[in-house]
């Protein structure tokens, strides 16, 4: 992927949402909502704060993190879904 997001911009890479509930009922394409997770492709340098200094971004590439269902804009890179997201519309990151 040839994207450098700006800013205090991430690209993200959703990750799909299991297809059973938690009964077991195998859920169809059009129940299963849009997944809320995903691992970050790409961080942009950070947002300039008052000063002019680059403040620091919270998430790098690998993390798994958790944003709104419906938060950010998708885009289509080579065939391949993305969110980017504001660092501000991520709520945290899932750690191991």
């Amino acid at each position: 992927m040839k994207l450098r997001p700006l800013h205090d911009k991430v690209v993200v890479e959703r990750q799909e949402e299991e297809k059973t509930s938690a009964g077991g009922i195998i859920l169809s394409g059009n129940a299963t909502e849009k997944p809320s997770q995903g691992k970050v492709i790409a961080v942009g340098p950070g947002k300039k704060n008052d000063s002019g200094d680059v403040a620091q971004m919270g998430v790098s590439v690998g993390d798994t993190v958790i944003f709104g269902q419906y938060g950010g804009s998708e885009v289509k890179i080579d065939g391949q879904e993305y969110l980017i997201l504001g660092e501000s519309d991520i709520f945290g990151v899932i750690e191991s």
